[in-house]
């Protein structure tokens, strides 16, 4: 909270005796004329209330003027007489002589040629309070504040200073604010709260939060106490320095003193706790701040919505931009580039195409950034026509075009379908765009012609890595892994010795499975020591793509016990739960071979407790998830459900609920004695 200065519209300014031990504040007879508060944005307290009270000089003015106060019936017909001659027609014509000074040249001559020809000799310290209160440039402030402390007695000099340093912060100028302040000192003038918090304002105004915190932290040498008002904008200042063990501390403080905050302080708060992943804290501190009656502007939202991006909750983005809209606001370039950057890592496909169709129908230009996170995120849904629509739109724009992220991206949409010329014409316009070859991009390729069958062309892109003396890493050997899974086993050599190069451990492994030259538990050994040894970000890629490769070798052992070895190594959890009315086994985080890996286990698990006497619950279910695969028509339960019809199953889809298969027990008892009586049979 700020104020602007006040004035007197009698001629006389009258003290109530009891104020000597308070703050003073000069207030107008008149209501019109009181002093105002104005929003925090301004950040600093204009008024100067901090005169000292032992002053001798103060108190003998207070007696003069109290004792020339007279008090006029309105009602009067002698009213308006005293009205021309009160300070409000004095204060007029001081506000038109602000004017003219604003529109001379900032030289001594012209100002003081203004000053003299409309004030006369008969001066007083408030008319310099009431010009200067009114000017707009910094330099013939300056040249006013020396005309009056030349001519006039002062009193309360440091007013002047202040109204000074306020045209001062009007245009930002701190250097110069900084000089006038030097300048106080030096004439012996001690500053108040208004000095420092106008200054503070300043530094707020030019973006300098440490500069605020120095002159902040600068108060008590002069001792000097913040008031509530500077003490809330330090909020805002502490935090955006970068100090959020302060700001946090003077917010707490704040709630406990209730003190006045303003948009931009609440606006920090949020973004230290979305930065700190407080994500909590963020809804709790807007929801304050609307009980307390301060309006949210655009930048409080944006930053709400990009901490909850960040957070990965969507389903709360969608609330707080329909509160925005609801409020009145326009959505600006920030809010969309939040909104995708939400949706897009949340993977709310549509929702971030809505944002971004809605950004191109207002003319508004993305960043590169922007394109290449949407790309990205088309990459990652499989949202292959839209990804190539975008990348049209990128490169007819003016403002950017396509780095080498953008054709990353492309060249992975194209590879994850399947689309061998459209990547490789990509690759093509990348390189003669003058982007060199990367990882990444040759990786995409590798997957694009392994997806395709063109086993020789993996060994050919893999074989341009090494030539071109980039070192293959662990996304790239996963990479080779999934190739595997798809290739006919009279090629696997071919890969194999591509992966031996990255991995001789598990080229080796690979190599004994293929043969099928390996022992069960040194098989799992070796599995283990690999799977310990890579990173956790591929481990699972890793583990599921050798259960297929075993899957597809037709070696159901060593499939299940990569499985255990999962489980034991914490690659895989929760597959299996039990409850007293439902067991259930749950595959979504799984490839289609782990799963069937998994299912054949938890098969052979419920025919065990059938033979040890234990009861069955109500109700089994299978749970795969309800997505399809994104580059796929078929997903996880399609391959499940045609195993399960393999089996002859009674495992069903359950109408109500997506991705699940469901049988009674009954039925499962049924089925299970029927098929350990055939295995008994057939042995």
């Amino acid at each position: 909270m700020a104020y602007t200065y006040g004035f007197c519209s009698s001629p006389s300014i009258s003290f109530n005796q009891r104020s000597f031990n308070h703050p003073i504040v000069f207030q107008s007879r008149t209501p019109q004329l009181r002093i105002t508060q104005i929003s925090l944005q301004e950040s600093v307290s204009e008024v100067t209330h901090n005169l000292n009270p032992q002053s001798s000089n103060v108190s003998q003015f207070a007696a003069e003027k109290k004792k020339s106060y007279i008090w006029v019936n309105p009602k009067s017909p002698k009213a308006s007489h005293y009205k021309q001659k009160s300070y409000d027609s004095r204060y007029n014509s001081l506000t038109r002589v602000a004017e003219a000074l604003n529109s001379c040249l900032p030289v001594e001559e012209d100002v003081f040629n203004i000053l003299d020809s409309n004030l006369g000799s008969k001066l007083v310290e408030q008319d310099g309070i009431s010009v200067l209160n009114k000017m707009l440039d910094p330099l013939k402030a300056r040249i006013v504040l020396k005309y009056f402390q030349d001519r006039c007695d002062l009193n309360r000099e440091v007013v002047l200073y202040n109204v000074t340093l306020k045209v001062y912060r009007k245009n930002k100028d701190l250097d110069g604010a900084e000089k006038v302040f030097n300048e106080m000192l030096q004439r012996g003038v001690t500053p108040d709260n208004v000095t420092f918090s106008t200054i503070i304002g300043c530094s707020r105004l030019k973006s300098l939060p440490g500069k605020a915190v120095e002159w902040f932290e600068k108060m008590p040498s002069f001792g000097i106490q913040p008031d509530d008002v500077t003490y809330a904008v330090m909020i805002d200042c502490y935090g955006k320095a970068g100090n959020v063990e302060m700001a946090l501390k003077l917010y707490d403080r704040s709630r406990t003193e209730k003190w006045r905050l303003d948009a931009v302080t609440f606006t920090t708060i949020i973004r230290i706790y979305g930065t700190s992943g407080n994500f909590d804290g963020c809804l709790t501190v807007f929801e304050e701040m609307k009980a307390l009656g301060v309006k949210p502007n655009l930048v409080c939202y944006n930053t709400l919505l990009d901490a909850m991006g960040r957070a990965k909750r969507p389903w709360q983005v969608k609330s707080i931009y329909q509160q925005l809209l609801s409020s009145g606001l326009t959505p600006g370039w920030a809010t969309y580039a939040a909104l995708i950057r939400a949706y897009a890592k949340a993977r709310y496909g549509d929702d971030a195409m809505n944002v971004y169709k809605e950004m191109m129908a207002k003319g508004l230009s993305l960043s590169n950034v922007l394109y290449n996170i949407l790309l990205s995120m088309c990459a990652d849904v499989g949202f292959v026509d839209e990804a190539v629509a975008i990348f049209k739109d990128m490169k007819s724009s003016t403002d950017c075009k396509p780095d080498t992220w953008t054709y990353s991206a492309m060249i992975t949409i194209f590879s994850c379908c399947g689309k061998v010329m459209e990547a490789e014409e990509t690759f093509k316009e990348m390189v003669e765009s003058g982007f060199e070859s990367n990882i990444y991009v040759l990786t995409s390729l590798i997957q694009c012609y392994g997806k395709s069958n063109r086993t020789d062309d993996v060994v050919k892109t893999f074989d341009r890595i090494i030539d071109l003396d980039i070192t293959p890493d662990e996304r790239t050997c996963g990479c080779l892994l999934n190739v595997m899974t798809q290739t006919p086993r009279e090629e696997l050599g071919k890969l194999t010795r591509c992966v031996e190069k990255q991995n001789p451990k598990l080229g080796n492994l690979i190599k004994l499975l293929v043969e099928s030259n390996i022992e069960d538990e040194t098989f799992k050994n070796e599995a283990s020591e690999i799977l310990r040894d890579v990173g956790e970000d591929v481990r699972k890629a890793y583990c599921n793509c050798l259960i297929d490769l075993c899957i597809n070798l037709d070696q159901l052992e060593k499939a299940c016990d990569l499985l255990d070895l999962g489980i034991n190594l914490d690659i895989y959890s929760d597959i299996q739960s039990k409850s007293p009315t439902n067991w259930s086994l749950h595959l979504k985080s799984l490839s289609l071979g782990a799963a069937l890996t998994a299912l054949h286990v938890w098969i052979n698990d419920l025919t065990k407790a059938l033979e040890e006497g234990e009861e069955l619950p109500p109700l089994l279910g299978i749970n795969t998830g309800h997505g399809k695969h994104k580059y796929s028509d078929k997903g996880l339960a399609g391959g499940v459900e045609t195993h399960l019809k393999e089996l002859n199953a009674p495992f069903h889809e359950a109408p109500e609920k997506a991705g699940w298969f469901l049988t009674t027990n009954v039925a499962a008892k049924s089925w299970l004695e029927a098929r350990r009586d055939d295995v008994a049979v057939a042995a």
